[in-house]
């Protein structure tokens, strides 16, 4: 009985030191490291001055300066932008129908003819943003965004048909 306990110490031992080699010679570089979603996603994305007319839907913006990028006329549907600045972007009639943009700065953005239905801008920054024919239907703001919103809106948008003080319950 106690051969075969040694044999089986022994196994183990042979096992074990097998494993240690394979980690120590074969290191995981890229299996347990994740890249920051901000880096992974710029890189993915190959952002330019120019992203009109693009389907981007479901992409990650996370942490991003966008400053000045031209999104008009993209479908941005379901797009994440939290912690972005889009200041000074063209997002001019572009899809960002439940997107999510939390604690993004839009200001001095154009955002005419954009569709934020059903999207969640909480904590977002509209200052001096042009908003004419936005529609805000079901989207998710604070009283204090709705507040500033309204003293803005004007106009109607052109693929849904509904006017921008009434999407936003001015």
């Amino acid at each position: 009985m106690n051969k075969k306990t040694s044999c089986i110490s022994e196994f183990k031992a042979i096992v074990f030191a097998l494993i240690l080699s394979v980690v120590l010679i074969f290191p995981a570089q890229g299996v347990f490291a994740r890249t920051p979603a901000e880096i992974r996603n710029l890189e993915e994305l190959n952002i330019s001055q120019d992203m009109s007319n693009q389907d981007l839907s479901g992409n990650d913006f996370v942490k991003l300066d966008l400053k000045g990028i031209n999104f008009s006329e993209s479908n941005l549907t379901g797009a994440v932008f939290n912690n972005s600045k889009l200041n000074g972007a063209d997002l001019h009639g572009a899809q960002l129908n439940d997107s999510l943009a939390y604690a993004t700065d839009f200001e001095g953005a154009d955002l005419r003819d954009v569709d934020f239905n059903g999207a969640l801008l909480m904590e977002s920054t509209f200052t001096n943003a042009l908003i004419e024919g936005a529609d805000f239907t079901d989207a998710v703001i604070s009283r204090i965004q709705q507040k500033e919103l309204c003293d803005m809106a004007s106009g109607t948008n052109s693929k849904t048909d509904e006017d921008t003080s009434y999407s936003l319950g001015c």
